[in-house]
């Protein structure tokens, strides 16, 4: 039987169900992606095309001016120039590159990571050149580069000179505080940033008629320091020659108000290690470097010693010549006075004028360890004043059971602990402030972008020593300017209350070296009128020459704070209180 194959045709009403189908699914494809581009894509989209027709830049806000207590501008920025790039509208890598080299000196690891960024086209902005003179940056815009563009930007420029610079500190190029106030107050200094948008052809060119869509800066606010722009620059001065003067390795200058702990002037100078030149250095080592103060820590134990009721100015102890601790240990520790004596009587107003180290213990020994080191916290040693200035140091402090062997001696007289000029000067003011600390203060105002001025709070304050007690030392001080260690900053016609220090420093190996061999800090710290204080003033002198008379906190730092002293005077338009000649009688 033979076979028959059978063709059968398909079934027409099957294949039209499947076009359908697959119309319908490609249309819906279709409106999907419609859809997609219209609304969840749209952004990138948008961006692409705006990338091909626009450029953004920012208008950077104006950093916030720093001006003096009188109104005169420490520090300000000024509009300058800044040359740009888009690497992806360059057309002419080499030839570009070969046009502004020139013009602006640019290094060649400058050009060589350009010429990178004008080849590979990755990136739709990068600096040419930051900070340039406006004529340039006019000169190279009229070239009509493609891809190259400018924006304005601050530079930050001190008018007065370099006065105060120590405690200004610095920004870096893009305009954030970096060191000192300008870091301190960076966010109340730092203003909102603004927006420019350009558009341009594919050769970067502007397109006429275009026009600028933009967000206006909002600048930083100014500042209001409580320095006093012309006393700030006589303490400089002042300083610089009397370090050179000395042979020193630096010093420090701390003026403040009694009352209200303002600093009207903080100076900091140093010899620079390369070529022996002294200058104010940009470090604010009055803040941040700690030291042990030697002798000037007297008023601290002797006022412990006055206001706990141990002794008055007339109480008389047996002075002994030297004092031997830890006799036939490895630990032996022979102390004595600077000037040599036997064994006398001293009464405690001689032992704060002639600054006898043997009296301060004997006296603090009555006091005992543990109420003393309550004293010295409350005089501010072992923690930063407050301030908060950038790395300010709080010095070292033990507690007082912590001290061991001669500590507890040793911290009576200004050894065993260090503290800063900055904290010193606080400390001393609190005497002259009728035994109430204050802390110290720099920002005396703030001026928002609208013009208001906020004054800064006052500064914190607290009790230390009964009144009568500071009018007691603030007596005897008087003394050891008139007729003590301190006649060197004695100032004509006006009182001054004050104290030496001197001070071995702490060298390599952990010893203060051995006679002949030795370093020293020299510092001197006063304030007046005595009767009525209106300014505290501290000196520090940093190495002196050692073989020299002029070492000595008395000889060193003494008569400068009698410059200073005088020019607070002029500029503050201090007077003396009536009746107050000075150390001259009548």
């Amino acid at each position: 039987m033979r076979a028959l194959l059978t063709f059968r045709a398909g079934d027409p009403r099957r294949r039209l169900v499947a076009v359908f189908v697959g119309s319908m699914l490609l249309f819906l494809a279709v409106v999907g992606r419609v859809a997609y581009l219209q609304t969840t894509g749209s952004d990138a989209l948008r961006a692409a095309g705006k990338a091909q027709r626009t450029s953004e830049s920012v208008l950077h806000a104006q950093r916030g001016t720093i001006f003096a207590r009188d109104g005169g501008e420490l520090t300000l920025s000024v509009p300058s120039s800044t040359i740009t790039a888009n690497p992806k509208l360059v057309t002419d890598p080499t030839g570009a590159l070969a046009v502004l080299a020139p013009m602006l000196q640019l290094s060649p690891e400058k050009q060589q990571s350009l010429l990178q960024a004008f080849t590979e086209k990755t990136k739709v902005f990068v600096y040419v050149a930051r900070q340039v003179e406006d004529d340039l940056a006019n000169s190279i815009l009229a070239l009509n580069l493609p891809g190259i563009d400018s924006l304005h930007e601050d530079k930050r420029i001190m008018p007065s000179g370099e006065v105060g610079r120590s405690v200004l500190g610095r920004t870096d190029i893009d305009g954030t505080g970096i060191a000192g106030i300008e870091m301190q107050y960076d966010e109340l200094l730092t203003g909102t940033d603004g927006e420019r948008i350009r558009e341009h052809d594919k050769n970067g060119r502007s397109i006429p008629g275009s026009g600028t869509t933009s967000i206006q800066p909002v600048p930083g606010d100014d500042l209001v320091m409580t320095l006093d722009r012309s006393l700030q620059f006589q303490v400089e001065q002042a300083l610089v020659a009397r370090v050179i003067e000395l042979e020193a390795e630096g010093g420090s200058v701390v003026v403040m108000d009694t009352d209200t702990g303002e600093i009207y002037a903080i100076a900091n100078v140093q010899r620079n290690e390369e070529d022996g030149t002294v200058a104010v250095t940009s470090a604010n080592l009055a803040a941040v470097e700690a030291f042990e103060p030697g002798s000037v820590a007297k008023v601290f134990s002797l006022s412990a010693v006055v206001d706990t009721g141990v002794a008055t100015p007339d109480t008389v102890v047996s002075v002994p010549g030297r004092i031997v601790f830890d006799r036939g240990t490895e630990w032996e520790t022979e102390i004595s006075d600077a000037e040599l004596h036997g064994t006398q009587d001293m009464s405690l107003h001689d032992i704060i004028v002639h600054s006898s180290n043997i009296g301060t213990l004997t006296l603090a020994e009555r006091v005992g360890v543990m109420r003393l080191g309550a004293y010295m916290k409350a005089f501010g040693f072992g923690v930063p004043t407050g301030l908060g200035f950038p790395d300010e140091s709080g010095g070292q402090m033990k507690e007082p059971e912590d001290l061991q062997g001669t500590e507890k001696a040793t911290v009576a007289f200004g050894y065993g602990y260090s503290a800063t000029a900055l904290q010193l000067t606080a400390a001393v003011n609190t005497v002259a402030n009728g035994g109430l600390y204050v802390a110290p203060k720099l920002l005396k105002a703030t001026i928002g972008a609208d013009g208001t001025v906020v004054e800064t709070p006052p500064s914190a304050t607290r009790r230390v020593l009964q009144a009568v007690s500071a009018a007691t030392m603030t007596a005897m001080m008087k003394d050891v300017v008139c007729t003590g260690t301190g006649k060197l900053a004695k100032v004509d016609g006006i009182s001054v209350a004050g104290k030496t220090g001197t001070a071995y420093k702490l060298q390599e190996g952990g010893t203060y070296g051995e006679a002949g061999d030795r370093e020293y800090r020299a510092t001197f710290v006063g304030y007046l009128p005595a009767q009525a204080p209106q300014v505290t003033i501290l000196v520090t002198i940093d190495q002196p020459d050692p073989t020299s008379r002029d070492r000595f906190g008395g000889t060193a730092a003494a008569p400068l704070f009698t410059t200073i002293a005088t020019s607070a005077i002029h500029e503050l338009q201090i007077v003396p209180t009536p009746g107050d000649t000075g150390c001259s009688a009548g």
